[in-house]
């Protein structure tokens, strides 16, 4: 995918923001076939829908930033609460690499977006 701003247009917190986004985003969508896969309490309707929720929102927060679009900022907080309950609903998983990855990766992506979501107060 191209992206259309370069690196000197944009602030280093919204790119690390973008990259986060764009990191969560692949690691939910991979978490989401690794669940289908196991079965069982992970691949619960609830908790798929979740990690689906998740990926869209950081692929759609992502675009927003990469545009430069003004309603970024309200995307990013809707972002962060999505991703904080990814990571709740992959951490009752149990001890699982995945389940753990998918979670730190969705903790990472909320504490940026959070960010990204207060600089527009």
């Amino acid at each position: 995918m191209a992206h259309h701003l370069s690196a000197e247009h944009i602030s280093s917190e919204l790119h690390a923001c973008i990259e986060r986004c764009s990191d969560c985003h692949d690691v939910c969508l991979a978490t989401v076939t690794y669940c289908l896969q196991q079965g069982g309490k992970h691949a619960e309707v609830d908790h798929i829908r979740t990690l689906l929720d998740c990926a869209q929102i950081c692929d759609a927060s992502r675009d927003f930033m990469l545009r430069g679009s003004g309603l970024h900022h309200e995307t990013c907080r809707v972002c962060a609460d999505a991703c904080e309950r990814c990571a709740e609903s992959c951490e009752q998983m149990g001890d699982d690499e995945q389940m753990r990855r998918c979670a730190e990766e969705c903790r990472r992506c909320a504490e940026s977006c959070r960010e990204m979501a207060g600089a527009a107060a």
